[in-house]
């Protein structure tokens, strides 16, 4: 009778252990899956702000500590702008920049969005260095300004500045652009001096206009492939390089990081400043920014003196095949017909992506109305990162809330 109950025991502690064992093993198996809340989190190219004031939406910023944007110095990019303008100006001939004449060099100003980060600081960055500057950056506000041309100072005026809105409503439309320099041309005349664009896609826009008066200086802004070849062959006068394969590269690296469990400095410094441990690291100069969450490229002028050091084709030899377990992303585009994001930025992720082993599953939009990016921000839990592209700056609660389950 001893023996028996003692088998009973025995039998009962072993079943106790195989079912702490289970219950251990289903709550590690517990532990494995993440929530969509808790994932990694990158939104880039549009800084999530206050399309009004510009203040950054911290809200959004918070939302995890996972939680990062990526983007470049937009008003550094501005300066930039606004000194390869002056610089050109001080190396024209005034007699012949100044097409009629009268003492007064007359610009017409392509505007990106008016809610957007971007724009508005490189609408800014122009009309500083022109003097035009009101302090506001609504498209119709400028004031006289000036500037040195051929050693000369002369006078500056804003004949006209506009956001560039297509017909369905979205922004940096190179088509709008087009049609608004064909009425341009007519109404002004050889009152154009000078043609200023907040991006490449709106100035190439702009030559694209049958009537675009000869010779005139046009200045972009994004560097991308068309623009450079354009500068090439004396079409283009100048753009400005954000760094697209920096910024696409560090979108790409910092959920790389997250994914690989890095914390704290390591997250948005590992493979952008300091090598990883893939041995990979950025080699353009990226800057952090830890009131802001962000990682921002750095900006250079491109002009016929440089150009080709901007063609097409050329990648970060920094970065190389790594034996990293693959992830998946979820990645947006607010605009699917985007210049710059489609010609440049997408290629440059497409390229990379598997270097780090991401796999990486892109939606586009219309460039209008958020719920085209947003309905498509779906199938969550199947993804173990997201980077977001919005359609307008302060959306970011948009996608936010459906991480929420």
């Amino acid at each position: 009778m001893k023996k028996t109950i003692l088998f009973v025991l025995v039998a009962v502690a072993a079943l106790s252990v195989i079912a702490c064992s289970k219950k251990e093993g289903a709550a590690e198996g517990a532990a494995e899956v993440v929530a969509n809340k808790d994932k990694p989190l990158v939104f880039f190219n549009r800084q999530p702000s206050d399309p009004t004031t510009g203040a950054i939406d911290m809200q959004a910023m918070n939302w995890n500590d996972k939680t990062y944007y990526i983007g470049f110095d937009a008003v550094g990019g501005g300066a930039v702008q606004g000194q390869l303008i002056t610089e050109y100006l001080a190396a024209a001939d005034p007699a012949v920049i100044d097409r009629n004449g009268d003492g007064v060099i007359g610009y017409l100003l392509c505007v990106g969005d008016v809610g957007h980060n971007d724009s508005i600081a490189r609408t800014r960055g122009i009309r500083e260095a022109l003097k035009t500057w009101t302090g506001s950056p609504d498209p119709t506000s400028s004031q006289e300004g000036s500037a040195v041309v051929g050693g000369t100072e002369m006078k500056v005026v804003e004949l006209e500045g506009k956001a560039m809105t297509g017909m369905d409503g979205s922004t940096w439309n190179a088509n709008a652009a087009t049609d608004a320099m064909s009425g341009w041309a007519t109404k002004y005349g050889d009152q154009i001096d000078m043609v200023v664009s907040n991006n490449d896609g709106m100035a190439m826009g702009c030559l694209q206009a049958s009537n675009y008066p000869a010779g005139v200086p046009i200045f972009g802004y994004d560097a991308n492939a068309d623009a450079v070849e354009a500068i090439g062959s004396g079409k283009l006068s100048g753009t400005v390089s954000q760094n697209v394969d920096a910024q696409a590269t560090a979108t790409l690296q910092v959920i790389r990081n997250l994914l690989d469990g890095l914390t704290g400095s390591d997250v948005y410094e590992k493979g952008i400043t300091t090598a990883d441990q893939y041995g990979n690291k950025i080699s353009a100069a990226v800057d952090y920014r830890a009131n802001e969450k962000a990682l921002m490229a750095q900006n250079a002028a491109v002009n016929a003196a440089n150009w080709e050091n901007y063609k097409a084709g050329a990648r970060d030899n920094g970065i190389k095949q790594t034996n990293a377990p693959t992830k998946k992303v979820l990645l947006t585009l607010y605009n699917s017909a985007d210049n710059f994001l489609s010609s440049s930025y997408l290629p440059a992720l497409q390229y990379y992506a598997p270097l780090l082993n991401i796999d990486l599953t892109v939606v586009q939009g219309d460039g209008q109305n958020e719920s085209s990016c947003v309905d498509k921000f779906t199938n969550l839990g199947n993804f173990d990162a997201f980077a977001v592209n919005m359609v307008k700056t302060n959306s970011a609660m948009d996608y936010t809330d459906k991480l929420k389950y």
